[in-house]
C-alpha cells in the first residue's frame, strides 16, 4: 500500500476529470486589521474577497481541480474586482453576471481573539439576491460532475427560484449535488425561518457538510450526540460530514462511520476554513466517487481536507489563505494532529 502522502498527492494533483460548479454569493469581506476588537473599535480593515461558494470554487482550482462559479455581481468596481479574482484563481466565470441596478454585497467581519468571527452584512438588496432563473447558464451547470451550493441563495426571491431551478437541472442531468448550508443567521428573518429554509432542500443533496455548530442549530440538540447528527440522515444520502473545528471531523455513510483528528496550527482567522475543507473534498469526489463506498479512501481524503481547513486559518481572509496541495501534504507529513 502506498504511503498516505503519496496516495493523496496523486489524487490531488492528477488532471481533474470532473468540473465542479459552485452556485451562490461572492462578496467583499472587510476584516479588522487587529483581532479581538469590535467593528466600532477597529482602526482599519483589510479588504478580502469572500462568499462561501466562491471560496470553494477557488479552493478547488488552487488544488489543481476544475471549477466554475455561477452568481450575480453589481456592475461596480467591487463586482468587477471579484470576477477578476475568480479568473486570476483559475475559476471559470462563464456563469457570472452583472446587475446595473444593484450593488455587490459587503460584509464586515469581527475577529474575536481566538480567530472566530461575527458578521454584519450590507445587502439591501445586493446583486447576488437578484439572479433569476432565466439568467442561469444551464449549459455550464449541465457540464458539471458536481453542483455545489449553500443556503444564503435560498433566503429571498428571485434567487431562491433560480437556486431551485439550477439544482433540479443538475439532478435531472445526473450530476452529484453538494450542500454546505453555511448558516448566517443575521441574513434570515428569524432562526426558525433559517431552519425551515435550510431543511427545505435538504433531501435533494447527494452529500452534505455541516459544522458542529450547525448541527446544534438545526437539531436544537447536542452536536456531539450521535442521535442528533443521525437525525439529519436520510435514505439516498451518500455522505454526511460534520466538521468539529480544530478537533477534526466525523463522517457518516450508509455502511460506515468514523472520525479523524484535526491539525494544530497558529489560528489567525477561521474565515474560509470550512470552504477549504469542502473544496478539497469535492476535488477528490469529482475524480473518484468510490470514496463514498471505500472507507480507507474516504479517510485519506478527509485527512487531506482537515489539513486544508487548518492551513486556511493561518492567514487573514479566505481566498488569500487557501492552501496548495504541497502545503497540505507538508502539514500532513508533520503529523501535528
Amino acid at each position: 500500500m502506498a504511503p498516505l502522502g503519496d496516495t493523496v498527492a496523486s489524487v490531488a494533483s492528477a488532471a481533474a476529470p470532473g468540473l465542479v460548479v459552485s452556485f451562490g454569493e461572492m462578496l467583499i469581506d472587510f476584516v479588522p486589521d487587529v483581532a479581538g476588537v469590535s467593528l466600532a473599535e477597529s482602526g482599519g480593515f483589510v479588504k478580502a474577497p469572500g462568499g462561501a461558494p466562491a471560496n470553494v470554487a477557488c479552493a478547488i482550482s488552487k488544488l489543481g481541480g476544475s471549477s466554475a462559479f455561477v452568481g450575480k455581481f453589481g456592475d461596480d468596481e467591487f463586482g468587477h474586482m471579484l470576477v477578476d479574482i475568480l479568473k486570476q484563481n483559475g475559476v471559470n466565470a462563464e456563469g457570472c453576471l452583472f446587475d446595473q441596478h444593484a450593488r455587490t454585497a459587503l460584509a464586515f467581519v469581527t475577529l474575536k481573539s481566538n480567530g472566530e468571527r461575527e458578521f454584519m452584512f450590507y445587502r439591501n438588496p445586493s446583486a447576488d439576491m437578484l439572479l433569476t432563473e432565466a439568467e442561469l447558464n444551464l449549459d455550464l451547470i449541465r457540464r458539471a460532475r458536481i453542483f455545489h451550493y449553500g443556503s444564503i441563495s435560498l433566503i429571498t426571491e428571485p434567487c431562491r427560484s433560480a437556486h431551485v431551478a439550477a439544482m433540479r437541472a443538475a439532478k435531472s442531468a445526473g450530476i452529484l449535488c453538494s450542500y454546505d448550508p453555511n448558516v448566517r443567521l443575521p441574513l434570515w428573518p428569524s432562526a426558525q425561518a433559517a431552519r425551515d429554509g435550510i431543511m427545505s432542500i435538504w433531501k435533494e443533496a447527494d452529500f452534505i457538510k455541516v459544522s458542529d455548530e450547525e448541527v446544534a442549530f438545526l437539531t436544537q440538540g447536542d452536536a456531539h450526540d450521535e442521535k442528533n447528527v443521525l437525525s439529519l440522515w436520510f435514505e439516498g444520502l451518500k455522505l454526511l460530514v460534520v466538521t468539529d473545528g480544530e478537533k477534526g471531523c466525523r463522517y457518516f455513510t450508509k455502511d460506515f462511520k468514523g472520525s479523524l483528528p484535526g491539525y494544530t496550527v497558529n489560528t489567525v482567522d477561521t474565515t474560509g476554513a470550512g470552504d477549504a475543507f469542502v473544496g478539497s473534498l469535492l476535488l477528490n469526489v469529482a475524480k473518484d466517487d468510490s470514496i463514498f463506498y471505500n472507507e480507507a479512501k474516504l479517510r485519506e481524503v478527509l485527512q487531506f481536507s482537515n489539513a486544508c481547513g487548518a492551513i486556511c486559518t493561518t492567514k487573514k481572509g479566505a481566498i488569500p489563505a487557501l492552501p496548495t496541495t504541497a502545503t497540505a501534504l507538508e502539514l500532513i507529513s508533520k503529523g501535528t494532529n
